[in-house]
């Protein structure tokens, strides 16, 4: 590690990442967080660099978009062999691009849903109506 780098601690990091300690080590155990092998201090603590940090925020940002563990442990293994196997790095990457995309579709149609039901009950409340299906669970006269 570069003298000149920041030394961060585990707590450090995971104020500045979101996550808990408990979750890195989970996370670096799974083998997945880190491209590189975690630092030691002298007194054998973890001590993490801002390379690191950004490594951690990439690895959770694919996780919260529906990466698996096992496909980001792969991309882990990939970017740790290094050159060479960015074809296989980027199939993986359009392969989760898609499936993004996918959820990306499905949530905008929950949201038109949602937005629907909203202008619905806006529309009722501000005239004084009963709302149609308003005495049925699933408002299902509303005209979803």
């Amino acid at each position: 590690m570069a003298e000149s780098q920041t030394r961060l601690s585990i707590g450090e990091v995971a104020a500045r990442s979101g996550v808990s300690v408990h979750t890195l080590r989970f996370y670096e155990r799974a083998g997945v967080l880190l491209a590189g092998q975690v630092e030691r201090s002298a007194g054998g603590r973890r001590v993490y660099t801002e390379d690191d940090v950004a490594w951690i925020d990439l690895c959770l940002i694919l996780r919260a978009s529906g990466m698996s563990l096992p496909v980001i442990r792969r991309y882990t293994e990939l970017a740790r062999a290094g050159a060479g196997t960015e074809p296989e790095r980027l199939a993986l990457l359009r392969e989760h691009e898609e499936k993004v995309l996918g959820q990306l579709a499905e949530m905008h149609r929950c949201l038109d849903l949602i937005r629907h039901k909203v202008a619905v009950y806006e529309d009722v409340i501000e005239s004084g109506a009963i709302a149609p299906g308003c005495n049925s669970p699933t408002g299902a006269d509303d005209a979803v």
